[in-house]
This record gives C-alpha cells, sequence and structure tokens, in this order.
C-alpha cells in the first residue's frame, strides 16, 4: 500500500448537516422548558420557517408568544392553524380563550372556552377550562350585558369599516358618531371618524379629532399614523418631517402597532423603514390581508428587492382582482386611494345612500377606461337607488353628453373643469367633487338656473379651500379659472347658499 493511499485511509469522512424544523423545534422545546423563552422563540420561529405548514411548531410558538406577555400575535397563530393548518386541533381553543382573557375581551375569552368544552369533553384543558369560565361568570360582573355591548360594538365597527372602504363617508360618520357616544374610549372610532372627515375634505375636523384622540389617549400610535398621512396628503413638509422623524423612534410590540407603521411608512414613499417593519412582519408568517401585501409589494419594489416585489404582487392580485394593472413598475403609478384608477371603488360608490355619491361615481365613470364594462354592470343596469337625474345623467355618458337636460351638461361639465385643476382624484380631492355634487343637487330641486360652469367650479374651489382652512384668496383664484373678482364673488354667494 502506498503512503499517499495509507494517507487517504486514515482521513475522518466530512459528513455535512442540514438542520430541520425538527431540529429547531426540539431546541426550542429544551429552552421552553428552561424558561428561556426569548432563546426558545428564536429557535421555534426558525423551526417554523423551515416548516410552514406544522401545526405543532405553530402551536407551540403561539404558547411562547403567550408566555411573553404578546396574546395578539399568539391569537393570530393560533387562529391560523384553526382556519388554514388543522381546525381538528381543538385545544387552540381553549389557548385562545386564555389568551382573550388576559387581554380583558370576556366574550372572546367565554366563546372559546364554551366551544372547546363542547368539543373535547375529555380533553387535556377540561379542568382549566371550566375553571377559567368560573373566572370570567365570577369576576367580571354583569358579563351577560358586557358580552352584548362587545357583539354590538363589533357589529357597528364592521359597518362602519365597510362605509368607509365603500366610499360612502357621510353615512361611516354618522355610524361611527353613535359608536363614540356609546364606548367613549373606543378610540379606533375616532381614528376612523377623523379618516372620514378627512376623505371628505374636511380637514379641519379631522384635525380636531386626532388632536382630542391624542390628548384623552396619549401616545395613540392610530392617531399619530393618521396625522402623518394627512400632513403628507397637505403637502405640510415640515410637519411630515417632524411626525416621521418621531414615528422612526417607535418599536411597537403588537403586530397590528407595526402594520400600521410599516403601512404609514410605505404610504408616504419612506420605503427602507416601511420594509424593515412589513417584512419582520411577512417572516413571522403574518397572515395580512390584501393591503399589507400591497404596501410591502410597493416597500420591497423601491428598495431594490424586484423578485420579491413580483411574487407579493401574485397575493395582492389573488386578494384584489381589482389592483391589477397597478403594480408598482408601471408606467403609471396610481395615487394611494385614486378613485379613477378603482372600478370597485366605482361601483361601490353606485350603491351608496347618498345621491351625490352616486352622480359622483357616474362622473367616474366618464373618466374610466373601462367605461363601456362599467356602465353595463348590474349596479348601472339594475341600480334601484337610481333617480330619474342619475338615469338622465347615465344616458348622458352613455351617448357622450347629448341629453334633453342642460342642467346635467353644466354640472358635469363643471365637474371637467375642476378636474383640469384637481386631478388624480385622491381622498382629499374627492371631498371637492363630493360638494359640487351635493350643491347641485339642492340648486336643481331649487330649480336655479345653471349657466356659468367656469364661476361655479371657481366658486366651488374657493369655498372648499375656506371649508379646509387653506390660504386661498378671491383674486387669486379669479385670475386662475379667468374671471373678474365680481363675477366670482357674485357666484361664491350662491354655492354656499346651497351648500349643506
Amino acid at each position: 500500500m502506498s503512503k499517499n493511499a495509507q494517507a487517504k485511509k486514515t482521513k475522518g469522512q466530512l459528513l455535512s448537516f442540514i438542520p430541520t424544523g425538527e431540529y429547531y423545534f426540539s431546541k426550542g422545546l429544551k429552552a421552553f422548558h428552561r424558561r428561556d423563552f426569548h432563546k426558545a422563540l428564536k429557535y421555534m420561529q426558525r423551526a417554523m420557517q423551515l416548516e410552514p405548514g406544522e401545526p405543532m411548531i405553530v402551536c407551540q410558538l403561539a404558547i411562547i408568544h403567550t408566555e411573553l406577555g404578546e396574546y395578539q400575535q399568539s391569537n393570530r397563530l393560533l387562529q391560523l392553524i384553526l382556519e388554514e393548518l388543522d381546525e381538528e386541533m381543538l385545544e387552540c381553543h381553549y389557548f385562545l380563550a386564555n389568551n382573550f382573557a388576559h387581554l380583558g375581551f370576556f366574550k372572546d375569552a367565554y366563546t372559546h372556552a364554551t366551544l372547546y368544552l363542547q368539543e373535547q369533553e375529555d380533553g387535556d384543558f377540561v379542568e382549566d377550562a371550566e375553571d377559567l369560565l368560573d373566572i370570567l361568570t365570577f369576576e367580571a360582573d354583569g358579563l351577560e350585558e358586557e358580552l352584548y355591548e362587545q357583539d354590538d360594538l363589533m357589529t357597528k365597527q364592521e359597518q362602519a369599516r365597510e362605509l368607509l372602504d365603500s366610499g360612502d363617508f357621510p353615512k361611516a360618520i354618522e355610524l361611527l358618531k353613535i359608536v363614540i357616544e356609546e364606548f367613549p374610549e373606543y378610540w379606533s372610532a375616532y381614528n376612523n371618524l377623523a379618516l372620514a372627515y378627512f376623505y371628505l375634505g374636511e380637514l379641519e375636523k379631522a384635525s380636531e379629532m386626532l388632536e382630542l384622540v391624542m390628548e384623552r389617549n396619549p401616545g395613540n400610535l392610530q392617531a399619530l399614523c393618521n396625522k402623518l398621512v394627512f400632513a403628507h396628503f397637505q403637502k405640510h413638509e415640515e410637519e411630515v418631517f417632524a411626525i416621521k422623524e418621531a414615528l422612526k423612534k417607535v418599536k411597537p410590540i403588537l403586530m397590528e402597532h407595526q402594520y400600521k407603521l410599516g403601512a404609514t411608512f410605505s404610504l408616504i414613499g419612506e420605503y427602507e423603514q416601511a420594509y424593515g417593519w412589513l417584512r419582520k412582519l411577512h417572516k413571522l408568517g403574518y397572515e395580512g390581508d390584501g393591503p399589507f401585501y400591497y404596501w410591502l409589494c410597493y416597500a420591497s419594489y423601491f428598495t431594490g428587492k424586484e423578485q420579491l416585489a413580483r411574487s407579493l404582487w401574485e397575493k395582492v392580485v389573488e386578494l384584489n382582482p381589482e389592483k391589477e394593472g397597478l403594480e408598482p413598475w408601471g408606467n403609471e403609478h396610481p395615487t394611494v386611494n385614486g378613485f379613477e384608477e378603482h372600478t370597485t371603488s366605482i361601483l361601490k360608490r353606485l350603491q351608496s345612500d347618498h345621491m351625490e355619491e352616486r352622480l359622483f361615481a357616474v362622473f367616474l365613470i366618464s373618466l374610466s377606461p373601462k367605461k363601456q364594462s362599467i356602465l353595463s354592470s348590474k349596479e348601472v343596469v339594475k341600480n334601484s337607488k337610481f333617480s330619474s337625474l342619475e338615469n338622465q345623467y347615465i344616458s348622458m355618458v352613455k351617448m357622450d353628453r347629448k341629453t334633453t337636460s342642460n342642467q346635467l351638461e353644466v354640472a358635469h361639465e363643471t365637474a371637467e373643469i375642476l378636474y383640469q385643476h384637481h386631478q388624480p382624484i385622491g381622498t382629499v380631492e374627492a371631498g371637492l367633487y363630493l360638494m359640487w355634487f351635493s350643491v347641485f343637487i339642492e340648486m336643481n330641486a331649487a330649480k336655479v338656473a345653471l349657466k356659468n360652469k367656469i364661476a361655479l367650479a371657481a366658486a366651488m374651489e374657493y369655498v372648499w379651500n375656506k371649508l379646509r382652512s387653506e390660504k386661498c384668496s378671491q383674486q387669486k383664484v379669479a385670475q386662475q379659472y379667468g374671471l373678474s373678482s365680481s363675477t366670482l364673488q357674485k357666484y361664491i354667494k350662491l354655492v354656499s347658499a346651497y351648500l349643506h
């Protein structure tokens, strides 16, 4: 045997080691039993990354979050198991009940504890669940009444969210005012009311509502984020900078707050900050909604992660098909909440209980590249809410301006003049158009003859700016629209008389 051959024979064999989810799960359990929860969390998160569909790993990760007091994160994982991974893992209901009890959501705790006992008569946590129910019914005085109130609150909250999403802001305002009256410390309702006012262009009321929240609930992250969004849209650069820098120092624990912060940064174009928060949630298995993937996609693309952005966009379109064509690498980037680009938003506006919303929707149809398909939709063809005036407007849009109503022609052309000065139509600008169609409805009912469309548009812009506390002079607006000051003054008085 040669010397080299002998050397080869005595060398040890090199073995590759590829850790698996089971390996990290085992290490996580050992750390958990030593009550080293932070190390257990790290190992279990790695196990979940390697085997994301294994419910035992996800459940153990949820338990670790509970031990760390991170009840919301734990709940998200438990609900992920029941909804997607293993609906038969019924012990998750007990863990959910325990988390909700810690959070003070007695109704949810009661519901999940009861459900666990109904489904698992011989389960490992039966005694614990029964003890929890005893505590809930003994210590939570007036539990039945509280459960009813929480049900009522959740129902109204969901209704208000749907109204905001559909663009029915006046109706959302009515409902949110009721919620605040009944639940004066439910700060989410105040924040949503501020958004509704903002979308209608009532910026002073929106700002007052946010200030009220921050005064009564200092440090409210949602209010601070909304304040940043408002300042961004109004191009108040100094205020944007101050709030933005303050928010960069915030390190929220709750996933909901992390999401809100990331989405807000993405919305204002601070993509590095946005990517940091949203990608962190994504890696932890956060199951977000369509907007979550939308903002993460934009943040990824504008921080150079194009491949990730393209894969995320597939999820965006899957959850919200109407977003197709609005990807960040397109030639034309949509404005945030821009109404012209969103067919779904137009269709929802057509279902509003307020005529000015529906008239505004018809105007948006006239601008849409998908005009013909929208006009043939059931929301137009079979809309029982349309008045004769709206049906005439639909006919006019279909036939490209041939109508028997001179009033409608002037109303439409006034909106077109406004569009020359205010486009694209975002959430702020929408308030101007809604205000115009509201004034038009009152004028039409009073049989006021509409003549000077340029003067009407100029007067609407002036009044709209004044209501929003924006600096605006009659002389400047008159010059902008090519009018004399006397003509503008005359039409300002006319518009103001019919502004409700």
